[in-house]
This record gives structure tokens, sequence and C-alpha cells, in this order.
């Protein structure tokens, strides 16, 4: 753990295949406005954590749970001057999804609960950073959490309408499947036999962003896993399927409110 109060740091653990978590610290501004494909669920560990959130400013603090709607976008900053220590964990809607099997996807109203139940929900996800976790412990928590927010969300589309989820789901991994070559919307009506403008309807509704953005974050994904294994930022970007860094550069800044470069200074792998 840092001692310094006045040095930014995020320590990240990237699982291909499985979630996201971070730990970091801000010591004033953190993130400037963006959004990502994901839900971001987390806690405030100590000080206070702002941000706007749908026109409103929101305070997280201890006791609390984050939970950012995918797409949704924030900032962040802390609320007062000793800084604020945070954890979150970033889960995609589809793997809510697969629990919930086409069902609304779950939204907090304010991006902040202080419902207990939620709270309880997330310890698993939510616990020491170097904890290291079983695939079925993970996935226990995941289902766990699912089925909490789906109990205490509002809805955040129309209970009663005709959703294809299975054509969905398929162009998702059809996505998945070649994420650094170009694909259109031709080519996801060919691979799930639904007219590509329900398709992509559909695609927003279940998994909370539309085909394009999921694509263009599958391949921000691998720029920093690029990144952190360091490599350059021009050969990340090639390799991710961008067409050159300022490409990557604005869609970066654009997901995680950091340019890759500011990201890639403050990120760290856990301490042993």
């Amino acid at each position: 753990m840092k001692d310094s109060k006045n040095i930014d740091w995020i320590r990240t653990v990237p699982q291909k295949n499985r979630f996201e978590r971070i730990e970091a610290f801000f010591h004033a501004h953190a993130y400037e406005p963006h959004r990502h494909d994901t839900y971001a669920i987390g806690r405030t560990l100590s000080g206070v954590q702002s941000f706007h959130y749908r026109g409103v400013m929101q305070h997280s603090q201890q006791g609390m749970t984050m939970v950012i709607h995918p797409d949704e976008k924030h900032d962040g900053e802390s609320g007062t001057q000793e800084g604020f220590h945070y954890r979150m964990i970033y889960i995609e809607p589809a793997k809510i999804q697969s629990i919930l099997k086409g069902k609304p996807l779950p939204f907090i109203e304010h991006g902040i609960s202080q419902d207990p139940r939620l709270f309880k929900a997330t310890d698993t996800l939510l616990q020491n950073i170097g904890n290291y976790m079983d695939v079925l412990e993970e996935e226990d928590a995941v289902y766990d959490l699912a089925m909490i927010l789906n109990e205490i969300s509002f809805p955040s589309m129309p209970q009663r309408q005709c959703f294809d989820y299975h054509a969905a789901e398929k162009a998702r991994e059809y996505i998945h499947a070649i994420s650094t070559q170009n694909i259109s919307l031709d080519d996801l009506e060919k691979n799930t036999g639904r007219d590509r403008w329900s398709l992509s309807r559909d695609f927003r509704l279940l998994f909370g962003t539309s085909p394009h953005r999921y694509l263009t974050m599958r391949r921000l994904d691998q720029v920093k896993l690029s990144l952190i294994k360091g490599s350059s930022l021009v050969s990340a970007a090639i390799d991710a399927g961008f067409y050159d860094q300022s490409h990557m550069t604005r869609h970066f800044k654009q997901a995680y409110g950091l340019s890759p470069s500011h990201w890639k200074k403050v990120n760290q792998l856990p301490e042993s």
C-alpha cells in the first residue's frame, strides 16, 4: 500500500475471460467525464468519492455501494482534501444476462445504494485485490450480485417487449471472435439471422451499449493488457485493431477519462 497521500495510483488485476478488478487512490481530480460498457461496481474505502451522474453530483462514502450503469457518463474526484481510496470491479452486462436470461438490465437510480443486502453481496468481489479467488467462488458471487441487483433495481427498459436474446448473444460472441477486424451490421445480420436494426435494438437493450461501442471496448481491453505488458502505445493500438495511435487514444479517453499514457503511468500490478 502506498504511504504518500500525494501520489495517485491504480493497482489492477486483469483476468482474461473473467473480470477486471482495481484498487486505487486519488488525492484530488481523478477522471474526466467518460463512459464504459460494463457495470462499474465498487465501494469507497476511505475519504469521499464524488462524481457527476445523470446531471447530479453524487458522493460515495464508506458503507455505500456504487453501481454505475453501462454507458452512463460519469467522472471522478475527491470530495475532501484527504483524497479517496476505493475498489471497483467491472462486470460485463452479458455476465448478468447469462443469469437473468433476457430480463431488463438492473438499474440503480442514483449510481449509489445504501442497501445492506447489496453491500453484503459485493463482499467477495470487492475483497482485497491481492486475494486469490477460485472461479466457482467468483461465479457464485456474481450470481448473488445479479439476483440482488434485480431485486432492488429500477427497470432500465420496458418490461413487455419482444427481444431475441439468443441472436444478440450470438452477435456478441461473433464480435469477440474477430474484434481486430472491421465488422458491419451486415456481418452481424448474416451471422445471426436477425435483421440488422432489430438486432441493433436488442443488443443495446440487453447489453447496455451499441454493437460498435462494444467492439471498441473489447479493443480497448486488449490495449490495456498490452500496455501493462510493456508495449508501446503505437503497437498496442495497431495490435488491437485500431487504425492508429490517435484513433485509439481518442476512444481511450472517452472510455476511461484518462489518456493511455497517464493510465499506464499510474497503473501497477498488485504487490506480492
